[in-house]
């Protein structure tokens, strides 16, 4: 059978750049990286990184900003009640900590220093997902 049209832009296997690849042993310990997008997997697209966060990490993603305006989510995973996070992750934004046990869509305008982000608590697996206005994931 002929390959459709427009397959081409569903993706549903995990195809990460070299410098993600190189951090999957040590990011497998507590998440598992589901899908990775940007313009070296689909021609065109911008950044966008799923996951599962499965436990706790108190080390953290360094503070950073981009050249482009982010969206960073955290959502909980009890169909009963999906506003609770389910767990509690430190965020900050700037000089500011919050803390966040509720599920949230954070919008980062492009410059806007942010993280460190910790896993303070997971009692349920917490989706996370990044998306990235920009082909690929840099920071400045």
């Amino acid at each position: 059978m002929a390959e459709l049209k427009y397959q081409k832009y569903i993706l549903t296997d995990l195809k990460t750049p070299d410098d993600v690849k190189a951090m999957a042993a040590e990011y497998a310990k507590w998440a598992t990286r589901i899908l990775w997008l940007d313009d070296t997997v689909i021609d065109g697209a911008f950044h966008v990184n799923c996951s599962w966060y499965w436990k706790e990490k108190h080390e953290s993603i360094p503070p950073h900003q981009h050249d482009f305006d982010e969206v960073i989510a955290f959502f909980g995973s009890d169909p009963q009640n999906p506003h609770d996070l389910g767990g509690e992750v430190e965020f900050w934004i700037e000089d500011e900590k919050y803390t966040i046990t509720k599920s949230c869509l954070i919008f980062v305008p492009k410059g806007l220093k942010h993280c460190p982000l910790r896993l303070i608590r997971v009692d349920r697996p917490i989706f996370h997902f990044t998306v990235g206005t920009e082909g690929s994931y840099t920071t400045i």
